[in-house]
C-alpha cells in the first residue's frame, strides 16, 4: 500500500507503451493519469494535507534536476507531449514525488520513529550539498563519494524504528537509505524499458541501466527522508501545542 503512487506510475507507463492513449501524446496520459490518482488518494484519505505538500515540494525539486539534466544531455525523453516544459514532460516531477509519497505512507504505515536524528541544520545543510552535487559535478569534480561518507559519519546514530504488527524492529537510518536506493534502482529499470525516459547508450536498445546509479538514489533519499522528517517535526511540535 505504500507502493501504490510509485506502481501506479510505472503501471501507467507500462500500459501505455503496449497501448497508445486515444486522442492525446502518451506523456499528456500519464500526466493526467498521475494528477487522478493524486486526488482519489487524498479524497480517499489515503494521503493527508501537509503530505501533499511535501510530494508537491519534491515534484518541484525533481522538476527542476530534470530540466537540468536534460539540458545537459544526461537523458533524454523522446516522444512529444504538449505538457513538455524545457523538453521535460511534467509527469516527469511526480516519479520524485512518489519517493516522497513513499515515505510519508511508509511513516504512517509501519509507525516510524527514530533516535539519533543529527537535527535540521546538520541533516538540512547536507541535504542542500547532495542537491547542488547533483547538479555542480558537470562543471566540478563529483563530490558524491565525499558526500556519502559525510552521510555515514553524520547519521552514524540515527536509527529507524517501525513497527509490523505486534512486533518493534529497528535498522540503521543509512542502511534504508541504501536499500530504498537499490529499489528505485530497479524501478529506472523498469520505467527506461517501457521508454519513460532514455540514457544515451539505450538509444539503439534498450540496457540495464548502470548499478552506479544506486549511489545517485541512495543520496537523492536521502532529501526526501530529510524533508518528510523534518515535516513530521514540525507535526508532532503542533500537535503538542494543541
Amino acid at each position: 500500500m505504500s507502493c501504490l503512487f510509485p506502481v501506479a506510475i510505472f503501471g501507467t507507463l507500462a500500459l501505455t507503451s503496449i497501448v497508445a492513449p486515444p486522442f492525446m501524446y502518451r506523456y499528456d496520459f500519464v500526466l493526467l493519469v498521475l494528477l487522478l490518482v493524486q486526488y482519489l488518494m487524498y479524497r480517499s484519505g489515503l494521503e493527508t494535507i501537509d503530505e501533499m505538500k511535501v510530494i508537491g515540494v519534491f515534484h518541484i525539486i525533481g522538476l527542476l534536476l530534470e530540466i537540468y539534466k536534460v539540458r545537459m544531455g544526461s537523458w533524454s525523453y523522446p516522444e512529444p507531449g504538449l505538457t513538455k516544459l524545457f523538453g521535460v514532460p511534467l509527469y516527469s516531477g511526480f516519479m520524485y514525488a512518489s519517493v516522497a509519497s513513499y515515505m510519508c505512507q511508509v511513516w504512517r504505515r509501519l509507525r516510524m520513529d527514530m533516535t539519533g536524528w543529527p537535527g535540521i541544520v546538520s541533516a538540512g545543510l547536507l541535504g542542500g550539498a547532495i542537491y547542488l552535487n547533483f547538479f555542480t559535478h558537470h562543471f566540478i569534480p563529483d563530490f558524491r563519494w565525499w558526500l556519502t561518507a559525510l552521510v555515514l559519519l553524520v547519521f552514524r546514530r540515527t536509527w529507524i524504528i517501525y513497527r509490523v504488527r505486534s512486533s518493534t524492529y529497528r535498522m540503521p537510518l543509512s542502511l534504508a537509505f541504501l536499500i530504498v536506493g537499490f529499489f528505485i534502482w530497479l524501478a529506472e529499470n523498469i520505467a527506461t524499458f517501457f521508454n519513460g525516459w532514455r540514457y544515451p547508450d539505450q538509444d539503439q536498445a534498450w540496457q540495464l541501466v548502470h548499478v552506479s546509479k544506486i549511489s545517485s538514489w541512495f543520496l537523492l533519499v536521502i532529501i526526501s527522508v530529510i524533508i518528510v522528517a523534518q515535516l513530521k517535526h514540525v507535526k508532532a511540535g503542533r500537535d503538542k501545542s494543541i
